[in-house]
């Protein structure tokens, strides 16, 4: 049965790891939902975070594979862990009237949303949030007429332990 599955990957920062990961996982029959990559607090290293959607029972044999590749340093699969998932989109939306503008500003304020551009007949909207959020937002302000949107997919962490 196929089934979405956040995936971490720390990986040393060289030529090639990245491809070498989407392949592993395009082979296995995993279909990518979105993919972020970026550098970590350590130079020389960055993590990979990917959604993917595929088989339960092919993810094992891919963490392993993933875990054998040269420059992976850790794999971390967040299904069923404590986590914390953020994404951040930036979102074009006409505004054509005074009106609609000020409906959309309160949808921003509700939403902690930032107003990052202003034009004559549109807004550039800049949203974070967890995916739940981000649909929120997006069912709200689609009614409008989204011109254009850009999406970062999502990064996670797993919570740390609780300190008694």
């Amino acid at each position: 049965m196929s089934a979405k599955h956040t995936i971490s990957v720390l990986v040393e920062n060289k030529f090639g790891v990245l491809a070498r990961i989407s392949s592993l996982f395009s082979g296995r029959g995993f279909n990518i939902d979105t993919l972020n990559v970026g550098p970590v607090h350590h130079e020389g290293f960055s993590r990979i975070t990917a959604t993917i959607i595929g088989d339960d029972a092919a993810l094992d044999q891919a963490l392993k594979q993933l875990n054998k590749l040269i420059n992976v340093i850790e794999v971390e699969d967040f299904i069923g862990k404590d986590t914390v998932f953020r994404e951040l989109i930036l979102l074009k939306v006409k505004a054509e009237t005074t009106e609609v503008r000020s409906e959309i500003i309160q949808i921003c304020d509700i939403f902690r949303a930032k107003i990052v551009d202003v034009a004559k007949d549109s807004t550039i909207i800049e949203v974070t949030g967890n995916p739940a959020k981000i649909r929120g937002f997006l069912n709200l302000v689609r009614p409008y007429g989204i011109i254009q949107m850009a999406r970062t997919g999502n990064v996670a962490l797993k919570r740390g332990e609780s300190i008694e």
